[in-house]
């Protein structure tokens, strides 16, 4: 277990004072991370409605896995999960901390990381790589020691606050320390609600979209810092707000989805804007996100560089339940139990596919069970550096190489509110509404029941307990995000 002093120290620990060089033939990295995709959202992943010719041709030329978890159930945890290296057990950011309001004048931004943070940017910029990261931050505002730039990332292009992102279509977005007015956008509220369909579909264009599509101008960035860095290592972390509501997305792509799908018009009764098309909509902004992959994979082609770079995909949490989205005729989660902000399947486990010719069998399928925690390490094994400090995470590389599954020297471990999970080879102990009259345990065997159906925490109270101590011994108590029951006596049932 970690003393709460060193997390503090880890917190704290910078990387390596000199720059040194990566390995001879060490690739550039990109990570592209999507915004609520859920587990069963792409055509390699059993999606029947919705195109992703890009990610499915990255996934045939890759590796897909098939137990990979998030690092929370929500964005901004699960992002500092991914960066950090620790899981939320022992992570600086465990839930959702915001620093202001809706409105235009409201101060941006999430709970910052603090300065010093060790982060895989700031470990890979030691060792010479150009980092970049673009699209959606939330994890610290303007000026704050959690800004990109002071994490690791040479350049950033994007929403620094994640409320921000809940417009496709902001009056700016942030190019390191200075806003980027976007044309023709001005400022409006992104969570709006009708009383009755508008009188005609092009009403709702005319309201709620505007001149500049932000993923747009993420991708133009994007596609710049790989032509400017071509001839150096770079690490690109593209952090896509697709496909989290608002649905916006410009109306060219909404027109490739059938009308029937969409009988009935979304009015924003479960927060958000209205969509006329809403399920289309949805299947659309993930085309675009498809889209959007496909010009970085273009882009690496065009400089000679995808033979020497490591390309991965994940998404940051489970599908949403809000915003008009239809989870259920999508078939989001792949019939898994819960949507995101659950520690059940459903709301953690997310696609995961690597390519790395030459290194990675193409069209291959793994099973390991991993997590965003295992990015820190696994980078350190393949750029060859070393990690200062304990980690929640372990190196894929023997299983992105063909190796078989390794154990786990660590659990996956979620903790969120009032919500603890965690797994120990296929068993999975859940904590629901922890402190609250209806507070539930249960007990889940993965290896037989992946759909998390039979909870047997009656029938193995032996396993139970064992879970019940790993659990406790997973995390640390935080100064900042406080779970009261987990803090104070973390076997109450």
């Amino acid at each position: 277990m970690f003393h709460p002093l060193a997390i503090l120290l880890l917190t704290l620990l910078a990387s390596p004072a000199e720059t040194t060089s990566p390995a001879p033939d060490a690739p550039n990295i990109v990570y592209i991370l999507a915004d609520d995709l859920g587990y069963g959202e792409l055509g390699c992943y059993g999606q029947e409605k919705i195109r992703t010719p890009n990610l499915d041709r990255l996934c045939a030329e890759g590796m897909r896995f098939t137990r990979h978890y998030s690092g929370s159930p929500v964005c901004a945890p699960s992002r500092c999960v991914l960066l950090t290296g620790m899981h939320t057990g022992h992570a600086i950011v465990r839930n959702n901390w915001e620093n202001g309001g809706w409105g235009e004048k409201e101060p941006e931004g999430q709970y910052p990381m603090p300065a010093g943070t060790r982060t895989v940017s700031g470990l890979l910029q030691k060792m010479g790589y150009q980092t970049a990261c673009v699209g959606k931050w939330g994890l610290g505002g303007p000026g704050t020691s959690g800004h990109p730039n002071s994490q690791g990332f040479d350049f950033f292009y994007g929403y620094l606050c994640q409320r921000k992102a809940h417009n496709y279509y902001p009056a700016h977005l942030w190019r390191n320390t200075e806003k980027d007015v976007l044309a023709g956008n001005g400022w409006y509220r992104a969570h709006q609600k009708i009383q009755e369909p508008l009188a005609d579909e092009e009403e709702y264009y005319r309201r709620y979209l505007r001149e500049t599509y932000a993923p747009e101008r993420m991708l133009e960035e994007t596609l710049h810092f790989i032509d400017d860095n071509r001839d150096h290592p770079f690490f690109l972390y593209y952090a896509s707000p697709i496909p989290h509501v608002a649905l916006q997305v410009p109306q060219t792509f909404v027109e490739q989805y059938p009308r029937e799908w969409d009988g009935t018009p979304y009015l924003g009764q479960q927060a958000y804007l209205p969509h006329p098309r809403p399920n289309a909509a949805y299947a659309a902004m993930i085309t675009h996100l498809d889209s959007e992959v496909g010009a970085i994979l273009d882009k690496l082609e065009e400089h000679g560089l995808a033979e020497n770079t490591l390309v991965l995909f994940s998404s940051d949490n489970g599908p949403t339940y809000a915003g008009g989205v239809d989870a259920r005729f999508f078939n989001s989660d792949a019939g898994l139990n819960g949507l995101k902000g659950s520690v059940l399947e459903g709301g953690v486990r997310v696609p995961f596919i690597v390519r790395w010719p030459g290194h990675i069998e193409a069209g291959s399928t793994s099973n390991q069970p991993s997590g965003f925690q295992d990015l820190l390490p696994t980078l350190a094994e393949i750029v060859g550096f070393e990690v200062p400090g304990p980690t929640d995470g372990m190196s894929l590389l023997a299983a992105l190489t063909g190796g078989e599954n390794t154990p786990r020297p660590t659990d996956l471990y979620w903790e969120l509110g009032d919500r603890q999970g965690i797994i120990h080879g296929d068993w999975k102990l859940v904590r629901l509404r922890l402190g609250k009259k209806n507070a539930t345990t249960a007990l889940y065997d993965l290896g037989e029941d992946p759909l998390e159906t039979h909870d047997l925490a009656k029938e193995r109270p032996e396993i139970l307990t064992m879970m019940l101590e790993r659990a406790a011994k997973a995390r640390v108590p935080s100064p900042v995000f406080s779970q009261p029951v987990l803090d104070g006596s973390a076997f109450d049932q």
